[in-house]
């Protein structure tokens, strides 16, 4: 038999002799053609060149949750920070940057299995990650709860990412995730805008300016002048609520396009307070985001020094009323492309009625794949369920769906 440390070393010689240069969801706001056409025009000039050898690949069932799920030392030995080479791919989610730009080196996948589970976890360097790895990346890395990592992870597949070959970029369209699906879905990446990527983030810019996924310094000096004000200088629930009322009343006022309905109203509260959540110190009891902290996640995508995960599985859904309550805000939009012009939508989830999210992206993906076969349609009723699974494991009480039929 062959050693592990002796398969281990083939596989780490193969991987540098073959390297080259080169992980917060659906908005679905106003109809989906909206999306659609932004998708279609973002995806225009991709290349595919080099991507017609891959071949289907039969989507495993999520990871579930780790042994071991207390706080431990992340920013270690075995993950060092490497800045970023050519062609590799970055988005608008900071932490998935960070697990990234801490990750391994792209390792062909029947090494995989030979390998200790230090070499293989977070996520590949260049930005492009099955979902199976992104959940156990962000379970590893910042201990998010296994099935709200579920949730985010195959909603943002099933709208952003390959479903044939299993892959997702965390930044934009790449030729590394596989041949373009059938139109009208894109396998365009998390930086599409309107699903996992959406207005009023906390340091990126609404995509009505440009630039949705890049690091934003003027809105980054926004975000420390309220943590100075409300929080003495640390990122907590307190500054998250007023900081979010901040963002979604500057976007109504400088956006005409501006949505906050369905899915980016969940996840616009959420990320507020899983920054809070996964970005402070597990060995603190206070969840206190510092200044430094802060800004070597968003900026500088880089766990900080000694930094230790959550003491414990973590969730964005516990501690959103304390964000929403003193600043109560329902979902909405400026209407008629005007500017300070927001009109409530009566018909969109919110966090009293999440089973209205669960349909309404179930139907967003059926407007995507209208007539799927073969392995696309297998995988299809497969992601679906998968991320059915999170849902239900995070809110409970929905009934699943089966456009598809099952398997």
């Amino acid at each position: 038999m062959v050693s592990k440390p002796f398969t281990l070393l083939t596989a780490l010689l193969f991987t540098l002799g073959t390297l080259h240069t080169s992980f917060a969801i659906p908005n679905l706001q106003d109809a989906n053609n909206v999306l659609l056409r932004r998708q279609q025009v973002e995806g225009s000039g991709a290349s595919q060149a080099g991507v017609g050898s891959r071949q289907s690949v039969d989507p495993p069932p999520p990871p579930g949750p780790p042994n071991f799920t207390g706080t431990k030392l992340v920013n270690d030995r075995d993950h060092p920070w490497r800045p970023l080479r050519n062609g590799d791919i970055r988005g608008p989610c900071p932490g998935l940057n960070t697990l990234a730009s801490h990750g391994v080196s792209s390792v062909p996948m029947y090494f995989q299995e030979s390998l200790t589970t230090s070499f293989i976890q977070y996520l590949p360097r260049d930005g492009v990650a099955s979902p199976s790895q992104i959940v156990t990346a962000v379970q590893e890395g910042f201990n998010m709860e296994n099935n709200f990592a579920i949730f985010l992870t195959y909603l943002a597949h099933l709208l952003d990412g390959n479903l044939v070959t299993d892959l997702l970029s965390i930044g934009g369209e790449t030729p590394k995730t596989g041949p373009a699906p059938p139109p009208p879905a894109l396998a365009g990446g998390l930086n599409v805008h309107g699903t996992f990527e959406g207005d009023a983030g906390l340091t990126r810019a609404d995509a009505f300016f440009g630039d949705n996924h890049s690091f934003n310094q003027t809105l980054f000096d926004q975000f420390v002048e309220f943590s100075n004000r409300y929080g003495g200088g640390f990122y907590d629930l307190t500054v998250a609520a007023e900081y979010r009322y901040a963002r979604i009343q500057d976007s109504i006022a400088t956006n005409p396009d501006f949505s906050f309905t369905n899915v980016r109203y969940i996840t616009a509260y959420g990320e507020t307070v899983l920054t809070a959540n996964l970005f402070s110190d597990g060995r603190q009891t206070d969840r206190k985001v510092s200044m430094d902290a802060a800004a070597s996640f968003f900026r500088d995508m880089r766990f900080p020094d000694d930094f230790h995960r959550a003491s414990q599985p973590v969730s964005g859904a516990g501690d959103v009323e304390q964000v929403i309550g003193p600043h109560p805000w329902l979902p909405g939009g400026n209407a008629d492309g005007k500017v300070n012009n927001y009109v409530v939508d009566p018909t969109s989830a919110d966090f009293t009625n999440p089973c209205r999210l669960y349909s309404h992206v179930v139907g967003s993906v059926v407007e995507f794949y209208p007539n799927p076969t073969g392995n696309l349609k297998r995988n299809l009723i497969k992601n679906l369920h998968y991320w059915y699974t999170g849902v239900n494991g995070t809110f409970g009480g929905c009934s699943e769906l089966f456009p598809y039929s099952r398997l």
